[in-house]
């Protein structure tokens, strides 16, 4: 009997979505699991539960700039806290889309290729010129994500994306899913784990 993929909504804006995409393939190997990942936007999510992006909350905010580079040590993990932060990331997301639907085996190494730009190298992927510049760098059509960005089709996958998730409960990213059973946040990878090998608890 097939089992379910582990499913991994995130905004690529989200740090502790790009911490979590550096743990998630190696658990999933452990479990012979596959990963679905669904890049969404979080502004959707803030509207729906009446929050704004962590870092402009008040005390939350400050506890954020400790935590996230703690967390990436922990986690063994290179960060560096991006400038300009948060940014909009539906331009991304929509080449990763693309990529998805017509070069399936591109996917994954642009998502990690995105989140080391902007985690790690400070190179800010709202903008179009960096995004061409990292689909140069993987080997890629130059003119794929001009194509890809301005896919109705593609557009349209990205909200229907965020919809699902938040039809799905998504409260921030990242947002994981497997057998039905949500875990949101890089801090709950371990209880996922523990989930997969204890086949629920």
């Amino acid at each position: 009997m097939p089992v379910s993929p582990i499913t991994f909504f995130f905004d690529f804006s989200s740090p502790y979505a790009y911490l979590a995409s550096t743990q998630i393939e190696a658990i999933a190997a452990r479990h012979l699991r596959d990963i679905e990942w669904v890049p969404v936007l979080l502004g959707p999510v803030f509207q729906a539960t009446g929050s704004r992006p962590l870092i402009d909350q008040p005390l939350k905010g400050d506890y954020a700039r400790i935590d996230i580079p703690r967390s990436a040590r922990f986690l063994n993990v290179p960060y560096v806290q991006p400038a300009p932060f948060p940014i909009a990331t539906y331009q991304a997301a929509r080449v990763l889309i693309g990529l998805q639907r017509d070069q399936a085996a591109q996917a994954a190494p642009w998502l990690h290729r995105c989140f080391a730009a902007y985690f790690v190298h400070n190179r800010n992927i709202a903008e179009l010129p960096v995004l061409e510049a990292l689909a140069a760098e993987q080997g890629l059509a130059s003119d794929g994500v001009a194509r890809h960005t301005a896919d109705p089709a593609i557009k349209a996958q990205l909200k229907a994306n965020c919809d699902r998730a938040l039809q799905e409960g998504m409260c921030g990213a990242p947002y994981l899913v497997v057998d039905d059973q949500p875990f949101w946040g890089v801090d709950r990878l371990l209880q996922l784990e523990h989930w997969l090998e204890t086949g629920g608890f």
